[in-house]
């Protein structure tokens, strides 16, 4: 079998180095075949079919085409031309003859479907056994579920089978498989890409979903699909900007130590303590909070009005062939008959309340980080209990989609037992990019093989942010520093983190009197100065000029000397603000200068607790 690898980069290298696309096809075939996996896929395109859709892609050419010749899967709930589509059900299928609106913008792209995969019946579960197909074996340990729905697709990533796959993700079926197959799950915002050509499990809440063996891929394939499209009316602009280097501070909202759920698993939570260390090493400032409200908005999922939701999608179909459907799915979807409308509407304020109270705590932080699944489960014992034991692997998952939130699913370490562990970075919806930029370093940070195919992680490639594209540099200095009060005032706006440096040693820096909250002024004197730290953000024109109009006397934008020799706007102070400002130039940074303070103040005051609401800061090893 051809050892090339399926991450994109290799594989375009092998492209350039002469490897024909006739030989990587011949490598999916010889992979499906070794898997010995009968499970993976419900439909699989032949060697023939899969030339003839190269004979349109034209040469070789990754800037017109950036997944030029790259395999990929998807899942048998989306529709592919030509392919039928059965959602796990024999009786439903339909052939199509016309693309999912996300898998022609892939192909238009160069991508090369591989076939369609397998997955809990009508996407209805989280764990992958539900299927009248084969279960498709976990890669990591056949005893294990694989998850689901999006089951196979998972499992062919993780195999090496194709470079991505698509799925799709109501109550966590793009993290979950992903998540238990040492592989990268993207749940981007609602709405980011298109549902046209998807069978809907709940349409208010469905994401088509992209597992990856890197986070690099993963969003690479995420910018290539999303698009608003007129023909989804979920569909939705979602500004995507280039995978950005990551903030070097960031506040991280983890779930209260009391309110962690492993149901018993040691290993799981020892693999998630240490996780929580590597963020810390990573400067990210962890906050705990209570999850209470989470938990209760993750079960109104399988309540009322999302119930019903996955009956009405296949109502007539369900009515007539009641009988083709898995037991289990029967039973969960059939539960809508006993629904009123009063029922759903009970569950949509419930939900509407639960957002009101959780909006003000998931705009506290930057992101949150949660266990992907809190145990491993074996085929044997979901079988066995087949309802409690898909309720638990959804307890970190169920409340993403009907809180509005993005995520990635990303591999994490190994278990002392062997067995992946892997977490979730969600944020509110449309910061996609925040989660894949702290996601791709944690991926880096853990050293993983990718998948189950052995494959060293590729060498980190440059992160945008340095390059002309259009957005203008701004040098901030203070409270607009990455997890400093204001920073949100630019995360809003659309900016991203570029660097950290310095200016060059021709500054003062002061804390200003009477600002609420505190701010710095960094004032240019020349000689006598020193170096400050300062951070470089970019934004569009647009927004520049928004957020310049915004900033209140005495602070005003300026050109600042950068220690590199390059010049920015930027923060600066009038010297008329000066007056009762206090010198830290000493310090180095305003960053420094909180950091002491705050160490002064908890010295001075040991009994002093530092907390913020409904939410505790704890510092991790």
């Amino acid at each position: 079998m051809s050892d090339i690898r399926f991450d994109i980069a290799s594989l375009h290298a092998a492209y350039e180095a002469g490897t024909s696309i006739g030989e990587v096809i011949d490598t999916v075939h010889a992979r499906v075949e070794a898997a010995g996996d009968p499970g993976i896929f419900i439909h699989l395109a032949t060697r023939a079919e899969m030339l003839a859709a190269v004979a349109a892609l034209g040469p070789f050419d990754p800037m017109a085409k950036p997944l030029w010749g790259i395999p990929f899967a998807v899942k048998d709930n989306i529709d592919v031309a030509g392919m039928p589509t059965t959602a796990a059900c024999a009786e439903y299928a339909y052939t199509p003859d016309k693309d999912a609106t996300v898998v022609a913008r892939l192909k238009a792209a160069g991508a090369l479907v591989v076939g369609k995969t397998n997955l809990d019946q009508f996407a209805t579960g989280l764990v992958g056994v539900r299927t009248p197909w084969p279960i498709p074996r976990n890669a990591i340990d056949a005893r294990l579920v694989p998850g689901g729905s999006s089951s196979g697709s998972a499992v062919a990533t993780a195999r090496g089978i194709v470079s991505f796959a698509l799925g799709t993700d109501t109550a966590g079926s793009g993290r979950i498989p992903a998540g238990l197959n040492n592989i990268v799950g993207v749940k981007p915002t609602v709405g980011a890409l298109s549902a046209t050509g998807v069978v809907p499990a709940c349409r208010t809440l469905d994401c088509v979903s992209v597992f990856a063996l890197t986070v690099e891929d993963a969003y690479a394939v995420f910018s290539v699909a999303a698009a608003r499209d007129a023909a989804d009316p979920y569909s939705r602009d979602i500004a995507v900007k280039p995978l950005a280097a990551r903030p070097p501070v960031l506040t991280v909202g983890i779930p209260a130590k009391a309110d962690l759920k492993f149901f018993g698993d040691t290993a799981m939570q020892a693999g998630f303590e240490a996780l929580l260390a590597m963020l810390s090493r990573l400067g990210c400032r962890l906050v705990e909070i209570p999850f209470g409200d989470f938990y209760a908005t993750a079960d109104l999922l399988y309540e009322g009005a999302w119930v019903a939701e996955r009956y009405a999608a296949i109502r007539d179909f369900f009515e007539a062939n009641e009988a083709a459907l898995h037991p289990v799915t029967r039973r969960i979807i059939g539960g809508a008959r006993n629904l009123s409308a009063a029922d759903a509407f009970r569950g949509l304020y419930a939900l509407q309340a639960y957002k009101a109270r959780l909006a003000p705590v998931i705009a506290s932080v930057d992101l949150f980080c949660v266990p992907t699944a809190p145990t491993h489960y074996t085929v044997d014992a979901v079988l066995a209990d087949p309802i409690a034991t898909n309720s638990r692997l959804g307890t970190y998952t169920n409340f993403v989609n009907l809180l509005d939130m993005c995520g990635i699913a990303l591999p994490t370490g190994t278990r002392d037992d062997g067995l992946p562990m892997s977490v979730t970075l969600l944020a509110a919806a449309g910061r996609d990019g925040l989660v894949a930029s702290i996601g791709r370093d944690l991926h880096a940070a853990s050293g993983l093989a990718l998948g189950a195919t052995g494959w060293r992680q590729p060498s980190a490639e440059p992160v945008a942010g340095s390059d002309e594209d259009g957005t203008i540099e701004l040098v901030v200095v203070g409270a607009h520093l990455s997890g400093m009060p204001l920073n949100g005032q630019l995360t809003n706006v659309g900016a991203r983190f570029c660097r950290a440096t310095w200016t060059s040693p021709s500054y003062k820096l002061y804390e200003l009197a009477g600002q609420i909250p505190s701010k710095p002024g960094l004032v240019r004197v020349g000689s006598g100065g020193t170096a400050i730290e300062v951070e470089v953000w970019r934004l569009c024109a647009d927004a520049f000029g928004r957020f310049v109009a915004a900033i209140p006397p005495p602070l005003s934008i300026g050109t600042i000397e950068l220690d590199d020799g390059t010049s920015a706007k930027g923060f600066l102070a009038e010297t008329a603000g000066l007056s009762a400002a206090t010198d830290i130039s000493a310090y180095g940074g305003w960053r420094s200068y909180v950091a002491r303070a705050n160490e002064t103040r908890r010295q001075l005051e040991p009994s002093l607790q530092l907390t913020g609401g409904p939410r505790r800061i704890v510092e991790r090893p």
